[in-house]
């Protein structure tokens, strides 16, 4: 499908949910790493270059809010493709989330379909 295995970073502070996510990516081919919070995330996120990040928003050490900012805010990572991916389902919420310049809002609990489909168009660059 991809001439390599889009890089997909998952963050999320449970591990239930970041293996969920985790196997259903892999499962669909990614390359696929993780991270548990946010300061986490940002070291990841320029160590492992991923085309896409599914970021949590509630999480210690930094929030998903703060580590969307950072990335946005960093050339090296602004142009990386952020899935929040959040029980956090509030319209403010989600109007944050578009201000700060997140590509994509899907809330937990979350259809697996949706997500794979999601991350696919956005590492393939295609508008979702």
């Amino acid at each position: 499908m991809y001439p390599a295995a889009p890089r997909i970073l998952v963050v999320d502070d449970d591990a239930v949910i970041r293996q969920l996510v985790v196997v259903n990516l892999e499962l669909e081919g990614f390359e696929v790493h993780t991270a548990v919070d946010g300061v986490d995330a940002l070291e990841m996120a320029r160590e492992v270059d991923p085309q896409v990040i599914t970021l949590d928003i509630m999480m210690p050490r930094m929030d998903g809010w703060d580590v969307a900012a950072h990335l946005r805010e960093d050339p090296v990572t602004a142009n990386i493709k952020l899935i929040m991916l959040t029980a956090r389902a509030q319209e403010a919420d989600v109007r944050r989330g578009s201000r700060i310049g997140v590509d994509y809002y899907l809330t937990k609990p979350f259809d697996p379909d949706e997500l794979i489909t999601v991350v696919q168009r956005l590492a393939a660059g295609q508008p979702v």
